[in-house]
């Protein structure tokens, strides 16, 4: 956390745990043959040791977060996103904000028209501009 000055996170696949235990979300059953089935405890132990919702540290200083997501997507459902940045938010201390930005048409690949596309690609660079001190 203390490497970076800030980070975009695009849709991230943050709380593992609560998704892959659910096995009524689609993909998840399948997926339990690649990553293994976190309700089987040597598998729930792993997992958990890396799972960045449960590896949030205390107190620890984060960089700056631009955190987004989209309301119909249906890998990375838009409350993992927006439960990664309250979490950041109540145990962190911050280099700048953490931003959560939700689109609200949009599904996991974002935007497919092309100048919303392009819209969005200019929001990033901004927010990365701005932490870096560059405008």
């Amino acid at each position: 956390p203390d490497l970076f000055r800030a980070a975009l996170l695009g849709v991230p696949f943050v709380d593992l745990m609560c998704t892959m235990i659910d096995a009524t979300i689609p993909l998840t059953c399948i997926e339990w043959q690649e990553w293994g089935n976190p309700n089987e405890e040597k598998y729930h132990d792993y997992m958990m040791s890396y799972c960045p919702m449960q590896n949030v540290q205390e107190g620890k200083t984060y960089p700056s977060c631009l955190i987004t997501g989209g309301l119909h997507d249906p890998r990375v459902p838009y409350w993992e996103p927006a439960k990664f940045c309250s979490t950041l938010r109540h145990k962190c201390t911050s280099l700048g904000p953490i931003i959560l930005k939700t689109d609200m048409d949009a599904g996991h690949f974002a935007a497919s028209d092309r100048y919303k596309y392009l819209k969005e690609q200019a929001f990033e660079y901004a927010y990365l501009l701005e932490q870096l001190g560059v405008v």
